[in-house]
């Protein structure tokens, strides 16, 4: 299948730091494995947490292990809305400025100052991959999904790391907006 990645929607999540994960499950809580994602080491966990915003509360969101050095809350633009936060369009990791919120566990609660983003889309390659797609790390390409709605999306960054493994990560708002369900592929277009 030349050019094509398998689409995986990324659904709204928590990443959450050592420090979070005590003050939010309890002293010595340790995330509690659910499931393998796609992309080898991360992991759906047991533990969930509720997103307290401005205007509303999303309750019982997954987190996604391992622990990371910053928490991070992902969202759709729907989400943000919903929340009453500011929809800020960022790559995984660049939250500085962005919008803070409240999050709630069994054990207590945390003021994050910041850390709230609307994950922008991307695709994960190994090097192996970038070679065969020619492209590079943070190049930006189109994306074609190929489903019953299919559409062209823009603006697709590369991240090109040997612990990836190929899929491409959009969120909830463009799942349903392109019918991106299932097994569904896009057709990567170099700009």
């Amino acid at each position: 299948m030349e050019n094509k990645v398998l689409v995986e929607t990324s659904a709204r999540h928590v990443h959450l730091t050592e420090e979070h994960i005590a003050a939010l499950f309890g002293e010595g809580a340790k995330l509690t494995h659910k499931k393998d994602l796609s992309q080898p080491g991360q992991f759906a966990c047991q533990e969930r947490v509720d997103i307290v915003g401005p205007k509303k509360t999303i309750s019982n969101v997954i987190i996604l292990g391992p622990a990371r050095p910053e928490s991070q809350v992902e969202v759709s633009l729907t989400d943000a809305r919903v929340l009453g936060v500011p929809g800020m369009v960022r790559m995984s990791g660049d939250i500085a400025g962005t919008p803070g919120c409240k999050l709630v566990g069994p054990a207590g609660e945390v003021e994050l100052t910041e850390g709230v983003i609307v994950a922008k889309r991307h695709i994960h390659m190994t090097p192996e991959d970038a070679a065969n797609f020619n492209v590079a790390d943070k190049e930006v390409v189109k994306v074609r999904i190929d489903s019953e709605r299919s559409a062209e999306l823009d603006d697709v960054v590369v991240r090109v790391s040997p612990k990836f493994a190929l899929a491409m990560h959009i969120d909830t708002d463009e799942a349903n907006a392109t019918c991106a369900f299932g097994t569904c592929y896009g057709t990567v277009i170099k700009k």
